[in-house]
Parts: structure tokens; C-alpha cells; sequence
């Protein structure tokens, strides 16, 4: 597949998430090595919805560790229950939060920061091995079509990450 991708910024948010699905599937559907096939999904949604951070953190005993990601540099660990990742991950839940400033405890990795999803990441097995993490440097960006369509790539990346031997 050739790498030029283009999903037209003008499209409907349902529509580009669909775009971006089916990109998702040619450029993994004959690749093997789940690094690669992470790295290029987070790439893929980082630039089709032009978002200021895209990254995993993976599980590590008590600790979110920093995985790959698109974006200026992040927090390298953060711990169980703490911010919007470590809550998400307590929770077992996704976390939308439309302005980070008015949610309690939230860890600043980047004052651009606005508005956050955070998607746990599952195994085979039911256990969260990880986070999807999404930061936008305006308020209010993610909603429920942000939710529904970014599950089920939070379902690959978790089966790539479980794969992982970090």
C-alpha cells in the first residue's frame, strides 16, 4: 500500500473515523509486527484529526509506562488511579473530559493540553495491559462518536500491545 494517505478534513467526523478505520486495515492487514502495526495507527489518527497528542501507556506492575505516541513529549509513568489514564485504568472504563482543567487531579503533561479520551486496552485474557490516550489542544473535542469509533481500534491496539515483549 502506498503511504500517501488522505482523509479530507472537510468530511464529517463518523466519516473520517471510517476513513481512518479502513486505512487501519490496509496498511496491518499484512503486517506482522505489532510495533509497527501500533505505530502506524496512532500515526494514522493523530494526523487525520490533526490532535495534539496520540500515544499508549502500557501496564508495568503499579505504573502506566510511556508507549509509542505522535506529539511533543510526554509524562513517562504515571501511576494506578492517578490523572485521566490512571483512572481510566482503575475504572476499567473510557474517560472523555471536554477540559482538563476542571478535572480533579489531572496530570499536565502538556500545558497545550484541553480536552482528553482516554480508552483502556484489553488482552485476550480481560485484563488492561494498557491506555489510548488522546489529547486535543481545544475544548470539548471528543464526544460519543469519538467513543464509539475509537473502541474498536482500541481493541487492536491492545491485541498488538499484548503482544509486546516490553
Amino acid at each position: 500500500m502506498a503511504e500517501d494517505i488522505y482523509i479530507s478534513p472537510e468530511a464529517s467526523k463518523g466519516d473520517r473515523y471510517q476513513e481512518v478505520h479502513r486505512y487501519i486495515h490496509a496498511l496491518t492487514e499484512d503486517e506482522k509486527s505489532p510495533l509497527a502495526n501500533i505505530g502506524n495507527t496512532l500515526a494514522l489518527l493523530h494526523h487525520a484529526f490533526k490532535f495534539l497528542w496520540t500515544g499508549c501507556y502500557i501496564v508495568k506492575g503499579t505504573e502506566l509506562v510511556l508507549g509509542p505516541f505522535q506529539g511533543p513529549v510526554a509524562c513517562t509513568r504515571i501511576s494506578y488511579g492517578r490523572g485521566v489514564c490512571g483512572l481510566a485504568w482503575e475504572k476499567a472504563r473510557p474517560i472523555l473530559v471536554p477540559d482538563v482543567e476542571a478535572f480533579p487531579g489531572h496530570i499536565a503533561c502538556s500545558s497545550a493540553s484541553r480536552s482528553e479520551i482516554v480508552i483502556p486496552l484489553w488482552n485476550a485474557k480481560s485484563k488492561i495491559i494498557g491506555v489510548l490516550d488522546i489529547d486535543s489542544e481545544f475544548l470539548g473535542t471528543f464526544d460519543e462518536t469519538d467513543l464509539r469509533s475509537l473502541e474498536p481500534i482500541a481493541l487492536l491496539l491492545g491485541n498488538w500491545v499484548s503482544q509486546l515483549s516490553c
